[in-house]
């Protein structure tokens, strides 16, 4: 799922219809990540830029968002109806 509007209310209302079945459902909101689709296309200066913008000054890697996901998938079984913005400080 992707991090609009529609998106956060989806995940909240799959949420409570999965109620008492030991289900939860979340979505990560990942920022610019190097993958050969976000880079396709995409300058050195761009890159360059896009890399600044977030406080950690680097572009996502699919680990990170990998990790977010195991984490959601894995000992995060209180977090339910969310979405989570895995995008190194990029508001």
């Amino acid at each position: 799922m992707g991090a609009g509007s529609g998106h956060r209310q989806g995940a909240l209302v799959l949420a409570r219809e999965l109620r008492g079945k030991d289900i939860t459902v979340n979505a990560v909101g990942p920022g610019p990540t190097a993958t050969p689709l976000f880079l396709d296309g995409k300058d050195e200066a761009a890159i360059a830029n896009l890399s600044k913008a977030a406080p950690l000054e680097r572009l996502g890697q699919p680990e990170d968002i990998a990790e977010m996901v195991a984490f959601l998938a894995g000992p995060a079984r209180w977090v339910n109806g969310q979405v989570i913005f895995a995008n190194g400080g990029l508001a």
